[in-house]
Order: structure tokens, then C-alpha cells, then sequence
């Protein structure tokens, strides 16, 4: 399995060994856009791994703070964006983001639903509670992440009525 982030989508496609999209999910990555510069708030692009998976056994909603469980969001209205129910951290394989891990990019749940689909976050690809947990299930440690600004639309599937 691999993940592909699409910043100009807003989304990320699960890929299975086989090359076919097993799961899409809507994502937010920066509000500042891409960049590898620390401090920046950007989401970095190119070559990525999973590096580490935390949270495994957790409730939804969860609350992390340097990494550790410290409570739980019950759904109220915070302007604080918390980092919720689980946290896949990414670790850059090309020279331009091979700081992500010092960085601390992560793919994690959020507060801020209602801002999936935007550009929104600080750096991270935020997930929805949900997507976050089924994405942590599937996709092991080591996996490939690739993230790309301008990588194809996808084209989704119709909506039931």
C-alpha cells in the first residue's frame, strides 16, 4: 500500500501493491501551501515514508500533545487546531524535505472538520477522525507517501441518493 496526497485536490488516494485506488479520502494540507522551509507552515512535496504510527488503540478524538495521549476533544468549538485520534509521522526521502520528520509533519485527525477540502492546516494533512483511523489501519510503517501540488484530478465516483 501507498499513499498520494494531492494539494491542488485537497485529497489522498490509498493505493494498493496492484496500482489500483482502494480509498480516497478528502485531506487539508497548508494554508501557506507547499515548502520545505522549517518554520515556514508549508506542506512539504515529493518522496515520503511512514516513520512512525501513534495512537494505535486510542479513542476518536483523542487529544496528542508531543506525540502522548493528554486527553480527549468532545466536540466543542476550540480555536486551538488540535491534533487528534491518531498520527501517521512522515519522514522525507529527497533531499528538499529531508527535514520533514525534524519538522514534524504528520498525517492526523483534526478539530477543524468542516475545513477538509481546503487549504487550511499548518504544514500537516489533516483528516478527517474518521478517515485518519481507517487510513492508520491500513497503511503500515515504512509505507510510500508521495505528496504532490499538481498531481492529476481525480475523478470521484457518483453520489448515491
Amino acid at each position: 500500500m501507498r499513499a498520494e496526497v494531492s494539494i491542488r485536490d485537497q485529497c489522498l488516494r490509498l493505493i494498493d501493491g496492484r496500482g489500483r485506488m482502494v480509498a480516497w479520502y478528502p485531506v487539508s494540507t497548508a494554508a501557506n501551501g507547499p515548502g520545505f522551509v522549517p518554520g515556514s507552515n508549508c506542506t512539504p512535496t515529493g518522496r515520503f515514508r511512514v516513520w512512525k504510527k501513534i495512537g494505535r488503540g486510542e479513542r476518536m478524538g483523542t487529544i496528542f500533545r508531543s506525540r502522548e495521549a493528554v486527553g480527549h476533544w468532545s466536540g466543542e468549538t476550540c480555536g486551538e487546531d488540535l491534533i487528534l485520534s491518531r498520527i501517521l509521522w512522515l519522514d522525507g526521502l529527497d533531499e528538499a524535505n529531508g527535514n520533514t520528520r525534524d519538522r514534524y509533519i504528520y498525517i492526523h485527525g483534526t478539530n477543524q472538520e468542516e475545513r477538509i477540502g481546503q487549504s487550511a492546516s499548518h504544514g500537516c494533512v489533516r483528516m478527517t477522525n474518521m478517515d485518519v483511523i481507517d487510513l492508520f489501519r491500513r497503511l503500515p510503517e515504512g509505507a510510500e507517501v508521495v505528496i504532490e501540488s499538481t498531481a492529476p484530478g481525480v475523478i470521484l465516483p457518483p453520489l448515491l441518493l
